[in-house]
């Protein structure tokens, strides 16, 4: 159950999320805010709060931040919506864009902007969604923990995950949305850390780009990052 994986370079995505820290907590503040506005502040009777709690921690959120964005969410008047967009990078690349907003229009057009200025197109729902699976995904870095191998491939397994690969220097679990938490779980009781835990959409096919390709597909994800309202950025282009 070996295979590629996307984090073949951790000290380059650690140093990466290190200089994006204060934004990407911004985002997962209204991740925690939408959360509990939707299924309440205490996590064990709220799920999804419960997996966007797992995903503050793989991003390195510290409990005390955590524990205070749920108590101001628990009396917050904002209200934001979650809506995704589809679209196509340079070369037909499948972007799919979530994000969460307080004002459509203006998140719509912000979107379609950086589309235009990055050489794709804002396409119509499901455009490319079918291109995707939605899974979840947990990665752990293998030096950070002295279960081996085959011990944590069985555990996770065990607990209803689908898949489990090998890299050099992470494990990738797989799972079906509908068992990720409960895996998640289990896991957590070991003991074991994350560099990410959540539910994403999973590529069935990639494209490959050249280097001008790539110059413009960085600087679409780049832009679209930058923007306040974007949660997450799925594409399928073979990094």
């Amino acid at each position: 159950m070996s295979g590629h994986s996307k984090w073949h370079n951790i000290q380059a995505k650690k140093g990466k999320a290190d200089a994006a820290r204060g934004k990407i907590f911004t985002k997962l503040g209204r991740e925690l805010l939408i959360a509990v506005k939707e299924g309440g502040p205490d996590p064990a009777g709220n799920s999804k709060l419960k997996n966007v709690i797992a995903k503050c921690k793989a991003a390195n959120m510290p409990n005390d931040t955590i524990n205070n964005a749920i108590k101001k969410a628990s009396t917050s008047n904002e209200n934001y919506e979650e809506i995704v967009y589809e679209g196509y990078g340079p070369n037909g690349v499948a972007v799919i864009v979530e994000a969460s907003t307080d004002n459509k229009n203006r998140t719509a057009a912000d979107v379609r902007h950086v589309f235009d200025k990055s050489g794709g197109n804002l396409g119509t729902t499901g455009c490319v969604s079918y291109m995707f699976n939605k899974k979840g995904m947990i990665v752990i870095e293998r030096a950070s923990t002295s279960m081996d191998e085959e011990e944590l491939m069985m555990l996770a397994l065990d607990a209803g995950a689908e898949d489990f690969e090998v890299s050099e220097e992470v494990y990738e679990i797989t799972t079906e949305p509908s068992d990720f938490s409960n895996v998640r779980e289990k896991l957590e009781e070991a003991g074991l850390e994350f560099l990410e835990a959540e539910v994403q959409m999973i590529p069935t096919t990639t494209v490959t780009l050249d280097e001008k390709g790539i110059e413009k597909m960085e600087r679409l994800i780049e832009k679209l990052e930058d923007l306040d309202d974007v949660a997450n950025i799925y594409h399928n282009w073979e990094e």
